[in-house]
């Protein structure tokens, strides 16, 4: 099946599938920017690593009730062999670091990083630990002097500040570092087509069109998504009804 939607896939959001769609896309987005900027400019990808942890689990430092500590001396007497209670064997849930990539365009030969891109992920929208360690990584992003991008193709969970005011299905952030106090929001529905941006870097020089549309269906073909995705499901989180009656008919003209 060929990609099926003018614009954003709605069946690629999936928890399941988009940490392999955001890494593809994010090197594709490498890919595509690397030759265009050379030799001024390096494009690498960078991590930011979380902590996950089950959220009933509160942050909070604990102290124990009975603590044993080794001060040296002779070894415990030998006590009597009694037979021991079986206990029942609990799963505890450990923290869990993973990494999410996010694109850094550094000027050359020193290395000066002049524009951060970054591709939303499940983690940054949905309350907790995770959206709070991001929120303050975007915001020391924001107040600095380089230039940010961010790229929101999620429905589901809370939208960005400087962007929430908006009703839409996708957005795109755009925050120049000429211009501190003004940010540009690219803002579309699951039935537009992926809105092309310049990307910012320094004055004066060249800015290539990002064309997001044509890097998803590129990944979509590369990666071969249309074997694990069961468009005769409803994505997740579901469509409106209108939008899942027009998604049925692109889907069944392909």
């Amino acid at each position: 099946m060929a990609y099926p939607f003018p614009g954003m896939n709605p069946w690629l959001e999936t928890s399941r599938l988009w940490r392999d769609v955001h890494t593809s896309l994010i090197t594709a987005i490498r890919d595509i920017l690397a030759p265009q900027l050379e030799p001024r400019y390096f494009v690498g990808v960078e991590t930011h690593t979380y902590i996950s942890v089950a959220p009933h689990q509160p942050l909070q430092t604990r102290y124990p009730d009975v603590s044993i500590l080794h001060r040296g001396g002779p070894a415990v007497a030998t006590l009597p062999m009694l037979p021991a209670a079986m206990p029942e064997v609990i799963e505890i849930p450990l923290p869990e670091p993973y990494e999410e990539p996010y694109l850094e365009v550094r000027l050359l030969p020193d290395g000066e990083v002049v524009t951060v891109i970054e591709l939303l992920s499940h983690t940054n929208k949905r309350g907790g630990m995770e959206r709070a360690s991001y929120l303050e990584k975007r915001d020391a992003f924001i107040k600095s002097e380089l230039n940010f991008v961010e790229i929101d193709l999620l429905r589901a969970g809370q939208a960005m500040p400087y962007t929430d005011h908006v009703t839409a299905d996708y957005r795109i952030f755009v925050r120049r570092s000429e211009k501190l106090a003004r940010g540009y929001l690219y803002s579309f529905s699951v039935r537009q087509p992926i809105p092309r941006f310049p990307l910012p870097l320094l004055p004066d020089d060249q800015e290539p069109l990002v064309d997001l549309g044509a890097l998803l269906q590129s990944v979509y073909d590369r990666a071969r998504y249309k074997l694990v995705i069961d468009y005769q499901k409803p994505p997740e989180p579901p469509l409106k009804e209108a939008d899942a009656a027009w998604a049925a008919e692109c889907l069944n003209t392909t």
